[in-house]
Parts: structure tokens; sequence; C-alpha cells
């Protein structure tokens, strides 16, 4: 009895180290899995979440900060020609650093004309010389809805972020409105 006793031990020894070795292998096989599925992502998307830009993916987003509160004249100085300071635009009055896309907004890239200034009329008007500016009045409903749209796209991008808000000097009541330019004659309103 003792010999049985000691042949069901052993083979309960043996269930054990397989239960023990499948999950063993289990484990490493979902940790190369992911490391997989991350490293993927990022080769080909250059994002760890397979394009996905959601604010959730932004480290920034859990970063607690005070906002900081601009001036025209301050944010002109982050307009990306001093290549010490960070690079920030603003759009409809939130500011946003676009540090990470200095190629686009920096000296020579093809969005520097937005760096250092709040040009919300030139994102849906597409006037990259007349319409650099926060003046939105004149424009239609589907023009604002555009400039909501791109507040959107810098908010939740994955490699910009949030960082204050820049105070506009009031619009005289006698400023004209922007005249329209060719470009943006062509677009439907």
């Amino acid at each position: 009895m003792a010999a049985k006793s000691s042949t069901e031990t052993s083979q309960q020894k043996i269930s054990e180290k397989k239960k023990s070795s499948l999950l063993s292998q289990g484990l490493i096989a979902l940790s190369w899995s992911l490391l997989f599925f991350f490293l993927g992502s990022y080769i080909i998307t250059e994002t760890w979440f397979w394009g996905y830009r959601g604010k959730w993916t932004n480290i920034n987003t859990y970063i607690p900060r005070k906002e900081r509160i601009f001036t025209e004249k301050e944010l002109l100085q982050f307009d990306g020609t001093d290549p010490k300071k960070p690079i920030y635009l603003a759009i409809d009055g939130d500011v946003y650093d676009v540090t990470t896309g200095s190629g686009w907004y920096g000296k020579g890239g093809s969005y520097h004309h937005f760096a250092g200034r709040d040009a919300a009329r030139a994102y849906v008007t597409g006037c990259f010389k007349d319409h650099l500016t926060h003046d939105l009045r004149g424009l239609s409903v589907e023009q604002l809805k555009g400039v909501e749209h791109w507040k959107k796209f810098y908010e939740k991008h994955h490699k910009y972020h949030k960082i204050g808000r820049v105070l506009h000097d009031p619009i005289p009541e006698d400023k004209p409105i922007p005249k329209p330019c060719k470009s943006a004659v062509n677009q439907k309103p």
C-alpha cells in the first residue's frame, strides 16, 4: 500500500509540473503577444495603440498642470523660431503645446504660420496670409463647426496637449470683418 501511495504522489507531482509548465508557457506566449502588439503598432503607425489618437493615450493628459494664461504678445514668443523654446499655437483661445510636431510647426515647417498665435479663422478659410486671426465674425455655421473640429483635433491628439488660454484684446465694433480671400471664395460655406 505504501508503494501505491508513493506512485500516486509521484503522479500528482508530475501532473502539477505539467500544469505549472503549461501556465508558464501561456504567460510567456501572452507576454510575447503583447510585446509584438505594441511594437508592431509603434513601427507601423508611430503610436502604441494602432493609430488611436485619443486623449487617454497622451501621457500629458494625466499630469496635473496649472493652466497658463498668455497675452497675444507672450504667445508670439513660442512661434518655433527659437529652438530652445517650446512651440505653442492657439485655436479659439485654447493654447496647445505642439513642440513634438516641430517639423510641421517649427521654422520652415508647412504649418509654421499657425505657431505662436491664435489663427482660428485661417483653419477654416484656408487664407494663410490675411486670416491669421482669432476673429471669427462673419463665418458660416459650417465654418464655426470646422473651428470646433480643429479644437477637438488638438485636444485629443496623442502628442499635443493643452497648456492654457490666450487672452485676446476685444475686437473693436468698427473694425471690418476680414475680407474673403481667393482660396476662401472657392470653398463651400
